[in-house]
């Protein structure tokens, strides 16, 4: 028993060793909107969101909605946050743990079905450190498959439990404990199943499991001799449980999922959106042989697998075809083959009965005899009853945990029992990514291969037992060693895989070589992000060169051009992105943003009036949408106010208001309405609204300063200052509240005041033009000239092609008596702005002066 602590420990250990570097990672990929944007981890929102939103957080009964209903996982996520909120070494450290966990189930599990130590060993060290299954792990979102892995082992050990009790047993204990094994296995594929979808797979092996059961205990019978013998001992009931509990989950599932099925982009699985029936049936059998070379040979990984990463098999004379072949042709071989030898060869001889109920028989025989006799009855042997080929069994004792196999007692019939159960784990579980159903949203995804390699590493045990029972001494330490550096070499990938997934900028250029036009897009939003701007913009534009229909990535390009001022190019990269996807939202909002700036309103209200009738009906992302949608209405609204028409911005705003979003800050948006409502005169409603934006966001400095703007309009001028002064405290760095302020205190004739403000403004904004040249005529205006010099310097010096802030400068040098440099300020200005009357007029009389002095 020792041993079996032993496998079980060392393999959970393994797991931990192999992805403790996994803890130090970042968020990355997918985990940005399922972990960083899922408002349902919020304590702030209600438990009960969690079962009617999908994995990332959007209504299930929503058109966009992934369908991925995993309400036990967003439950763990939920949790993580509770205790770290969004301290990524928590979620990290939870996944790990998990993973430690399911290795310790799987050596559980194959103890069950193989005959030794040795190969339950490999089974849990192979599955603890196999390289597929670092995207599960260290990816976040991967939890999903961890945590249903786990609930998926152990219904199905939960099954096997029952099925021991339903050997021989008579007293109404061990019948009402058997039922309970049955019933906590269907709980817990119901939570496999609430983890992720491919969990209610593992009925279909306890099925699978019942059968091969049935198969092994009858001899050559009819098969109505058969069907009787099943209705009789349970087997069918069993089944028929098995059965309804898994349609009615399905049907359970397809009714949360709704009527209608996700909608997927065709980058996400191009084979499901190609035309050619041909091309999608030979594309979509080649994929199960590719994971299962994944599994064989993890070499090369990648983070995403969409677009054109796996080209299409588009003719038979494809060599992939040839795999196709292969690889079905074996799967059906040595499925054909062990059925084959289950109900024939190992039925040729007296029907396996349970080790455990033959061994009590055995011992009540004797005690019978033994007492008839006069003798004591012999004690039961506590050894282990012995293989045909010399091996031990382990017999079933009621207080050993140990899980040992109840209806083999030969290596051959316990290899073909174990390759039937791995078959159906491997091939069972992969059924929902398999395109044969419905269509996924992926071509390849990593992660998906979590349960099923399970049945992949009990496969590999099994052969692994067949050698070594096979070979000699000297042929046994060979294949010893080999085996110890094919783990180690798989420990080596997992590591280093680990430290792909350590952050985005590791991950993304890991994939490269495998989906380039999506990594580079994904690496160029990272190095933005940086503020690697000249690196972002070539690896947006390599990632173009393999894709140039990536909407996205026009968008992304569009925004980052824009920050480098580089605005012609900016607005040709969102036209792309809208042009490739005419539903972006964003991308119409950058564009009209971006034109309102460089003075083309009238066309950017033209645009932003189309956009804002955009649906979001089958979008991915509906919370962004709605939210981009409510951000067009807010600047088209102040874009309209900008040109005089506050009757219309109203209008504008009051919509936005009515499709709000509940996750849309709306302070913003109600202070432009208390704007708007200003600009009409209604000062009553007007009031009512910057109360409403303070009360959405007290700390929000553009409302005080409205506000306190709007109460200096109807002559309040003691409350509109204690405003203007609570506005400066609430952010003394923004250069806003001091110019507000500044422009209030020179309306009410307090110069020097507000001469100062500006001053102070500048200090703040020092690369302003507006503050700098109105900081100069406050000094100016107060006689300070020295000082309105230095700021009308500055203010040239900023925009030296503007002529007023050369003609006010030469003024100012003027009254100075700096009559040279005046000249050449006011022959600035009118080169600029040639037959400037008030530059013509001062450059006369500065001439005239010099004339005067001249005499």
């Amino acid at each position: 028993m020792w041993k079996w602590w032993y496998t079980a420990a060392t393999s959970s250990i393994a797991g931990l060793l192999c992805y403790w570097n996994s803890l130090s990672a970042d968020f990355v990929y997918d985990d940005s909107r399922a972990i960083l944007k899922n408002s349902d981890l919020l304590p702030s929102t209600p438990w009960s969101n969690v079962l009617f939103n999908d994995f990332w957080g959007t209504p299930l009964m929503h058109s966009g909605s992934h369908k991925s209903y995993r309400p036990l996982c967003v439950a763990t996520f939920r949790i993580n946050y509770f205790f770290g909120e969004l301290n990524p070494f928590g979620y990290h450290l939870v996944n790990v743990f998990l993973h430690s966990a399911v290795c310790w189930l799987v050596v559980t599990l194959s103890y069950v079905f193989l005959p030794a130590h040795f190969p339950c060993l490999v089974a849990g060290l192979l599955f603890a450190i196999h390289p597929i299954h670092t995207e599960a792990v260290t990816g976040i979102v991967g939890r999903a498959d961890v945590e249903a892995c786990l609930f998926f082992i152990a219904s199905f050990l939960a099954y096997i439990k029952s099925y021991k009790l339903t050997m021989n047993s008579s007293q109404f204990r061990e019948v009402r404990t058997q039922w309970l094994w049955l019933i906590f296995c269907l709980l817990l594929c119901t939570a496999s199943m609430l983890s992720k979808e491919q969990g209610i797979t593992v009925l279909g092996v306890c099925a699978v499991y019942e059968v091969m059961v049935l198969l092994s205990c009858v001899k050559n019978q009819t098969i109505f001799a058969t069907i009787s013998m099943a209705v009789k001992n349970d087997y069918a009931f069993r089944l028929f449980l098995v059965v309804t509990t898994g349609l009615g989950l399905l049907l359970l599932r397809i009714y949360i999922m709704g009527s209608q099925p996700p909608d997927f982009s065709p980058s996400d699985n191009p084979a499901a959106n190609c035309d050619s029936r041909q091309t999608r049936l030979l594309t979509f059998l080649f994929l199960p042989a590719f994971n299962f070379w994944l599994l064989l040979s993890p070499k090369t990984l990648s983070f995403d697998w969409s677009m054109d990463s796996i080209p299409l098999i588009e003719s038979l004379l494809d060599p992939r075809c040839g795999v196709i072949v292969v690889f079905y042709g074996t799967l059906a071989f040595l499925g054909f083959y062990c059925l084959t030898s289950l109900v024939f060869h190992l039925n040729l001889e007296e029907p396996v009965k349970d080790i455990t109920s033959q061994v009590d028989h055995n011992v009540k025989q004797r005690k019978d005899v033994a007492e008839k006799n006069g003798k004591k009855p012999v004690k039961k042997s506590t050894d282990y009853a012995k293989h045909s080929n010399g091996t031990r069994s382990n017999p079933k004792h009621s207080n050993n945990n140990l899980p040992v196999r109840e209806f083999n007692i030969t290596n051959k019939t316990c290899w073909i029992e174990t390759t039937l159960i791995s078959l159906a784990i491997l091939t069972l579980s992969f059924l929902p990514a398999s395109n044969l159903f419905f269509y996924v949203g992926f071509v390849v995804a990593e992660r998906i291969l979590y349960i099923p390699s399970v049945g992949f590493c009990l496969l590999i045990a099994v052969g692994a037992d067949i050698i070594c029972r096979a070979c000699n001494e000297q042929q046994m330490r060979l294949f010893c060693g080999s085996l110890v550096c094919v783990l180690i070499l798989s420990v080596a990938r997992t590591v280093e895989r680990n430290w792909d997934w350590q952050n985005e900028e590791a991950l993304y250029r890991s994939g490269i070589t495998v989906n380039p036009a999506k990594a580079w897009s994904n690496l160029g939003n990272v190095l933005s992000s940086q503020g690697r701007t000249r690196e972002a913009e070539d690896a947006y534009r390599k990632a173009l060169t393999y894709r140039t229909n990536m909407a996205d990535t026009h968008y992304n390009l569009g925004i980052l051009l824009a920050e480098r001022q580089q605005y012609n190019e900016a607005i040709k990269s969102y036209e792309n992105a809208i042009h490739y996807r005419p539903r972006l939202a964003a991308a119409h909002l950058n564009l009209g943003i971006l034109l309102a700036d460089l003075g083309h309103k009238e066309e950017a209200v033209k645009i932003l009036k189309n956009a804002s009738t955009i649906s979001g009906h089958g979008l991915k992302d509906p919370k962004q949408h709605s939210h981009s949608i409510t951000s067009i209405k807010y600047n088209l609204g102040r874009i309209l106010a900008q040109l005089g028409k506050p009757k219309e911005a109203l209008k504008v705003y009051l919509e936005a208001m009515k499709t709000m979003p509940a996750h849309y800050e709306p302070h913003s948006l109600f202070n432009l309405i208390g704007e708007a409502y200003s600009a009409t005169g209604k000062n009553a409603e007007a009031e009512k609204w910057y109360k409403e934006s303070l009360k959405s966001k007290p700390d929000h400095l553009s409302v005080h300063l409205t506000y306190a703007k709007h109460l200096a309009k109807m002559g309040n001028f003691h409350e509109a200052e204690h405003w203007f002064k609570k506005a400066q405290v609430l952010n003394k760095s923004d250069h806003a509240s001091w110019t507000h302020y500044g422009q209030f205190l020179f309306d009410q004739r307090r110069v020097t005041e507000a001469a100062t403000m500006f001053t102070k403004a500048m200090e703040l904004a020092p690369n302003d033009f507006d503050i700098a040249f109105t900081a100069a005529g406050y000094l100016r205006e107060i006689g300070d000239y020295e000082r309105a010099e230095s700021c009308y310097k500055k203010a040239v010096k900023l925009k030296p092609q503007n002529p007023v802030a050369h003609m006010n400068l030469g003024a100012m040098l003027h009254l100075q008596g700096k009559l040279k440099e005046a000249e050449i300020s006011y022959t600035r200005a009118l080169k600029l702005r040639p037959g400037d009357q008030l530059t013509e007029e001062n450059l006369k009389k500065l001439r005239t002066l010099q004339a005067k002095r001249k005499v």
